[in-house]
């Protein structure tokens, strides 16, 4: 399970506005209460992607580095990362599949002509082969 504070979904809502027909994509960061995730933070990244940006993000090692540090710094821990789907459903893609990582949580938001909608997260299964839905809470 995965809970999202107000601020979090906010900013990855904004985000997603901003960077309608580009996907946008971000770092999740809280903490970890049994197993409930809690996302208090979403931090935009920049979409390193120099091709098909409208259907694919990439997130650089050097980034990935950087939002590790910037958690540890900030006491807190990176739960993984959100993306946007523009003019598509909350569902992970098969490139979605193949680049995630085991543990992350994976919130993806749909916005269609420029409106955020739909907000689902994934995580990716044991064996790697699928993502698993989470249930996602709104915590204040």
């Amino acid at each position: 399970m995965i809970a999202l504070s107000n601020g979090a979904v906010a900013a990855i809502r904004e985000h997603g506005r901003e960077s309608y027909r580009d996907e946008a994509c971000g770092a999740l960061y809280g903490a970890i209460d049994g197993d409930e995730k809690n996302v208090l933070r979403a931090a935009p990244l920049p979409n390193s992607r120099g091709d098909q940006r409208h259907r694919r993000f990439v997130v650089t090692a050097d980034d990935y580095r950087r939002c590790e540090a910037e958690a540890a710094e900030s006491g807190l821990t990176l739960l993984g990362f959100y993306h946007s789907h523009p003019d598509h459903p909350a569902y992970p893609s098969t490139y979605d599949l193949e680049h995630a990582f085991p543990f992350f949580s994976y919130v993806i938001v749909s916005v269609t002509e420029g409106e955020p909608g739909d907000m689902r997260s994934f995580v990716l299964s044991d064996d790697r082969r699928e993502f698993l839905e989470e249930t996602v809470n709104r915590k204040e």
